[in-house]
């Protein structure tokens, strides 16, 4: 019953998109709240905690700014989107799972066995593709592909963070690009190549870095009978595993360009065809409805979690604009903005930081910013504000110990949040940090 609700929320927001009716908003903001109560019954213990504590503190600023109910009702279908988001997006996993892309990927992985840099890369690398598209997800399918092999706790949470925080700045998949440039009203054709080449430059520093590091720790080279070859097979579905990539960001792009309609519809439309082609096209409905019918009642019950934090720290974050707080922070950000773009930027990183250490999601600290800050008052450019915001995003969900990847990974690890961020991959985010803002501040 619950994931119908959601599921329904979610297409009724499609709808609503389009037709732009009142009762239907109204409709769909009631069925909001309804899975948001029936996923705090379900959601673990912290976040069910967090979420309640930031819900209440929307409602309680929102209400208390004099709006009522149509000041809730406005927040809480702004982050709708998001919603619709990290719940249809799962299902383009579906084709990929039958297509037997994760065979290869596995079997790639394995021939990598005896060579630590080449693994790192292909670990890091194919989070680069996967995670895109399949969000936690690939650091959940790539763990267990190399689980036997006992991979050193130094190498994993490496591995995983850097490769999956690449997608933070660029995937129009992901929460984070659609929120930033949605708020900010910036198209994602023209913010693209700044993101995919920041990503670029996180994977090509953070291998790098693990070269320098192997050197000072030399890792046991695990005995195989015989190295595994990648036949001509795995070879194709390989490339074929990136040319879909390609071609579901290139849709996108397409689509968004003809339309003008938002990004975040755009993936979710995207989301619900691509499955329906692969059945037509493969004719495998025998195996594709059950992947659906798991979908329905698996995958989207375990949401509970996502989202209780992404609606409450959404609500929270609309509720937080325009009050004295908002300003006052607003107000010093664009006077040190004004004295130097080196102070204001390290000054961004710094309260989001402080903010997600102490487990409130980017979604609040970031979506506050990006709805009260103004570019042209800052004296730079959308899009360098854009990046920056992203590039947060990106250093503190490696970093702080309750982010959804962070808790993942420290479990895979054997290792604690803290271990997982700051201690194996501080430096890594620190040069990411420093020459990031320094490209910012040549493009703004």
């Amino acid at each position: 019953m619950r994931s119908y609700l959601i599921i329904g929320m979610c297409v009724l927001f499609l709808v609503q998109y389009f037709l732009k009716m009142q009762w239907l908003e109204y409709t769909v903001v009631a069925l909001s709240i309804l899975a948001f109560l029936g996923s705090a019954l379900k959601a673990d213990k912290f976040p069910r905690l967090l979420g309640i504590i930031m819900m209440t503190l929307g409602l309680v600023i929102e209400w208390n700014k004099g709006t009522g109910m149509s000041g809730i009702s406005e927040g809480i279908f702004l982050i709708l989107p998001l919603i619709s988001l990290i719940t249809l997006a799962p299902l383009l996993s579906i084709p990929l799972r039958l297509g037997g892309f994760f065979q290869s990927i596995s079997v790639l992985l394995k021939n990598l066995l005896l060579q630590p840099k080449k693994l790192y890369a292909g670990i890091t690398g194919t989070l680069f593709f996967l995670t895109p598209i399949l969000n936690l997800g690939s650091v959940r399918i790539i763990n267990e592909f190399l689980d036997e092999l006992k991979l050193p706790s130094a190498m994993s949470a490496k591995g995983y963070l850097v490769g999956f925080t690449t997608a933070v700045m660029w995937s129009p998949y992901f929460a984070s690009v659609s929120l930033v440039l949605h708020y900010l009203n910036i198209p994602y054709k023209a913010y693209i190549i700044y993101g995919i080449g920041f990503s670029l430059l996180s994977l090509i520093i953070g291998n790098l870095l693990f070269v320098i590091w192997v050197r000072r720790h030399p890792l046991t080279e695990q005995s195989t009978d015989k190295k595994i070859v990648i036949e001509k097979f795995h070879q194709k579905q390989l490339v074929k595993l990136i040319f879909f990539v390609i071609l579901l960001i290139g849709s996108c792009l397409v689509i968004e360009y003809l339309t003008n309609w938002s990004m975040i519809v755009i993936v979710c439309l995207v989301s619900i065809i691509i499955p329906l082609l692969f059945g037509i096209q493969s004719k495998r409905w025998d195996e594709l409805i059950p992947r659906l019918v798991d979908f329905r009642d698996r995958t989207v019950l375990m949401l509970n979690n996502e989202i209780m934090l992404f609606m409450s720290a959404g609500m929270l974050a609309f509720a937080m604009k325009g009050t004295a707080a908002a300003n006052g922070i607003s107000e010093f950000l664009t006077t040190l903005a004004h004295q130097s773009f080196l102070l204001f930027a390290i000054a961004v990183m710094v309260i989001v930081l402080c903010i997600t250490y102490i487990g409130i999601h980017q979604i609040a600290a970031v979506g506050a910013l990006a709805m009260q800050l103004n570019a042209a008052e800052l004296g730079i450019s959308n899009i360098s504000l854009a990046l920056l915001l992203l590039l947060t995003w990106s250093i503190s969900t490696g970093l702080s110990p309750f982010s959804g990847l962070n808790l993942m990974v420290s479990r895979f690890a054997g290792i604690s949040g803290v271990q997982t961020g700051l201690r194996f991959n501080g430096l890594h985010y620190t040069i990411i940090a420093i020459i990031g803002i320094g490209i910012i501040s040549l493009i703004g």
